[in-house]
C-alpha cells in the first residue's frame, strides 16, 4: 500500500479505465464531427473531449480526493499532490482526424512525485501497454523488454516536432538531421505516448523531444524504465515532470543520444 492506496489495484483499473476510452475513441473513428484548433495545427475532436470526459468521471467516482491533470480541461495543478492522475485522453490527435491508427490513451497515477502506474491503450491496434513501478511492463499482459542494440549506426530511433513554428521548430530539424546521420533510420510517428512504448517493446532503440507536456510522457516514462529502458533529460538530469527535452533509451544508447542532445541548442 502507498498513500492508502494499492498500486496492484489502482493498475487493473487504469487499464480498464484506457480500454473503456479506447472504446469511445474508436467509435468516432472515420467519423469524426467537429475539429477544433488550439493552435495553428494543434488540434482537438469530440472524440477527446468524450474519452476526456468518461475518464474524470471515473477518477472522480473511484477516487474524489486525488488531484487529476487533463490535457484538454486542464483539471488540477502541475504542483505537487500526493496523489495526482496524468490524463491524456487522446494522444495523436492530428493522426485520428486523418485516419492514421497510431494515437493512444494514456493513463498515470503519481503518488508524492513519483510515478507509480502507467498505461497506454491503442485502440485501433488493440495494444495495452502497462507498468506498476518495480514490477516490469507489459504489453497485453505479456512482459516486455527494450532492445540490446549497442550501436548508433545500428539504430531506429523516433522524435516529433514542436507545434510552434519558431526556432525551436527550425533547429529541431537540424538535430534530425545530425541523428539521421549516424543511425540507421528515424521515424516520425506523431504520437508521444506511443512513441515511448515502442522504445519499451524494442521496436526503438532511442526517443527524444522537446516540448512535449506532462500527459505525452508521464506513463510511458513509466512503462519504459520498467521494461529495462533509460530516461533523463539532453544533460542527464531526472526526466522533467513538464515534458520538455525528453530522452528514452534502451539504456546502451543513452551516452552517445546524450552526446548529440547536449550540443543542440533548444529551449523549451
Amino acid at each position: 500500500m502507498t498513500a492508502g492506496i494499492d498500486p496492484a489495484e489502482a493498475l487493473d483499473f487504469a487499464s480498464r479505465l484506457a480500454v473503456e476510452a479506447g472504446g469511445i475513441i474508436s467509435a468516432h473513428f472515420g467519423q469524426v464531427l467537429e475539429v477544433r484548433h488550439k493552435g495553428t495545427v494543434d488540434l482537438v475532436t469530440d472524440a477527446d473531449l468524450a474519452s476526456e470526459k468518461a475518464i474524470l468521471a471515473a477518477i472522480t467516482a473511484r477516487y474524489p480526493g486525488h488531484h487529476i491533470i487533463s490535457e484538454e480541461s486542464h483539471t488540477g495543478t502541475v504542483s505537487e499532490a500526493t496523489c495526482r492522475w496524468v490524463v491524456d485522453p487522446l494522444d495523436g490527435t492530428t493522426n485520428f482526424v486523418h485516419g492514421l491508427p497510431l494515437f493512444a490513451v494514456s493513463i498515470a497515477l503519481q503518488i508524492d512525485g513519483r510515478t507509480e502506474v502507467g498505461v497506454v491503450y491503442n485502440p485501433a491496434q488493440n495494444e495495452l501497454y502497462a507498468a506498476r513501478s518495480g514490477a516490469g511492463a507489459t504489453l497485453n499482459g505479456e512482459p516486455i523488454h527494450v532492445s540490446a542494440t549497442d550501436a548508433l549506426q545500428e539504430a531506429l530511433f523516433v522524435t516529433g516536432f514542436p507545434y510552434s513554428r519558431d526556432d525551436v521548430f527550425q533547429r529541431s530539424f537540424d538535430l534530425w538531421h545530425e541523428f539521421y546521420n549516424r543511425c540507421q533510420g528515424g521515424r516520425r510517428l506523431g504520437a508521444a505516448a506511443l512513441d515511448c512504448c515502442y522504445v519499451a517493446a524494442g521496436r526503438f532503440d532511442f526517443f527524444y523531444e522537446a516540448a512535449l507536456k506532462p500527459w505525452d510522457i508521464c506513463a510511458g516514462d513509466l512503462i519504459c524504465r520498467e521494461a529495462g529502458g533509460r530516461t533523463s533529460d539532453w544533460s542527464d538530469e531526472a526526466l522533467p515532470f513538464d515534458g520538455s527535452r525528453v530522452l528514452m533509451s534502451n539504456g546502451h544508447l543513452h551516452e552517445a543520444a546524450l552526446e548529440v542532445l547536449g550540443g543542440a541548442a533548444l529551449e523549451g
